[in-house]
């Protein structure tokens, strides 16, 4: 097995990649790779990694030796599966990998905004607290968590991790559906379509994967929906939401405020709705919810399991 891998830097400097170098027989290493650079980089090899390099039909075309993708990722939208699929190459990717980190991240995003943490700490670098006539500062109401009702869509491993830890902070869990899921209940948690639930969360968390069915998934009609102090918070996909709209919902008070770690482009070079100065309670990450050192480890783990599983013909995770 002769792999390359496009673009090895995603995935930080701190982890190993030496279980896949024990399942292989060779790794080339690229830390980056440009698209002018993906064809040639291709050639010669059986198996390909990447992270977030676009693989197309023309590629596979002009490939014929290759057999295996490995994405070291779950989402598999930069590669031609189509194309993979009428050239006998199989796709492999990432699951469950960072329940704990994503988990974590979101929690982070709702307390932060839940407690006007980012405000308080402005409020007391620019001398507000010590020209205050009182002992402390009140400016920005906060919102206890407990008993509040967090709305959870896309209730896989990383909606299930928030839901659990949603649950330690005594916080009420409701599912959404996604489009083309029925109404019913999972692990005893009601699941309801969007229109039921948008009016009952506190909270709204995303977690699902951006197709065609959940791209602006909340838009302008659905932030209308919600209550006038709810949250949203997502760290799955920035097309899930119409930028634009949650920009405008935030300035007019439709909602209390937003926590992202996506955005539609990543990262932003051609500007975001999201970026002005002047949108209140925001709180934008740099696609990091992801990155812990162990997280990124545990892909190459997993990546390494999907290796040796097609090479003995055993078990993958196979997309294609």
């Amino acid at each position: 097995m002769k792999a390359v891998f496009l673009d090895a830097k995603t995935l930080g400097a701190d982890v190993s990649l030496e279980p896949i170098e024990r399942v292989v027989d060779q790794l080339m290493i690229h830390e980056r790779t440009h698209a002018d650079q993906v064809l040639a980089r291709l050639k010669g090899y059986d198996t390909v990694l990447t992270n977030k390099v676009v693989l197309t039909r023309a590629h596979f075309e002009a490939c014929p030796e290759l057999k295996l993708v490995a994405v070291v990722a779950t989402g598999v939208n930069n590669v031609d599966l189509e194309a993979a699929r009428d050239h006998g190459v199989r796709v492999v990717n990432v699951v469950n990998y960072g329940r704990s980190t994503v988990a974590q991240h979101t929690m982070t995003l709702m307390l932060a905004l839940a407690t006007r943490l980012l405000d308080y700490h402005r409020d007391v670098r620019d001398g507000r607290w010590a020209a205050s006539d009182m002992f402390c500062l009140m400016g920005h109401p906060i919102m206890e968590l407990e008993g509040r009702t967090l709305g959870i869509v896309g209730y896989g491993d990383l909606g299930q991790g928030v839901a659990a830890r949603a649950r330690a902070f005594g916080m009420n869990v409701l599912l959404g559906c996604r489009p083309g899921q029925p109404r019913g209940e999972v692990d005893g948690y009601p699941r309801l379509p969007l229109a039921e639930l948008l009016p009952k969360v506190d909270v709204l968390s995303l977690h699902c994967l951006l197709t065609e069915d959940t791209r602006h998934l909340i838009g302008a009609e659905q932030l209308k929906q919600m209550q006038p102090h709810a949250l949203l918070i997502n760290t799955s996909r920035g097309g899930l939401v119409d930028e634009q709209a949650l920009a405008e919902a935030l300035r007019s008070g439709t909602i209390g405020g937003a926590g992202f770690d996506v955005l539609s482009e990543e990262p932003p070079r051609n500007g975001n709705p999201l970026l002005a100065d002047d949108i209140p309670n925001l709180i934008l990450t740099p696609h990091s919810a992801w990155a812990s050192q162990e997280a990124r480890q545990r892909i190459v783990w997993i990546t390494a399991g999907n290796l040796e599983g097609f090479r003995a013909g055993t078990n993958a995770h196979y997309v294609v």
